[in-house]
């Protein structure tokens, strides 16, 4: 990984995942930890919450330079009133480790678009 930060950024349009996870039941099970989807089902619109960690996750692989990643490895924390979060996990989180990075995310959602980015910093 380079001196500079790495950033990442993801949008989505929200009704493509709802439409994703409807015709494939097991998917969220894949991509999500059981805390998001708690999380998120919660809400008055958990296709969105669930679109915008999906997201948060993308930004987060391509701001650490990962080819792939597990997505149950990348966590989406807090919301609502506490400002979101990323714990990583597994290999994401050996990555991070390896590299002495940190990652920092931001997240929105707007007429059908959920989008975030991260960040990667050095403390």
């Amino acid at each position: 990984m380079s001196q500079l930060p790495g950033v990442g950024i993801d949008l989505l349009e929200i009704s493509r995942l709802e439409v994703a996870l409807k015709r494939r039941p097991g998917l969220k099970l894949r991509l999500f930890d059981p805390g998001e989807i708690e999380f998120c089902e919660r809400s008055r619109r958990p296709a969105r919450q669930l679109a915008t960690r999906f997201c948060a996750k993308e930004a987060t692989i391509k701001a650490l330079g990962l080819r792939s990643a597990n997505m149950r490895d990348i966590v989406v924390c807090g919301g609502g009133m506490e400002p979101p979060r990323i714990l990583l996990k597994g290999h994401a989180a050996r990555v991070a480790r390896d590299n002495g990075v940190s990652v920092s995310i931001s997240l929105t959602h707007e007429r059908g678009m959920a989008a975030a980015v991260a960040v990667t910093t050095r403390p």
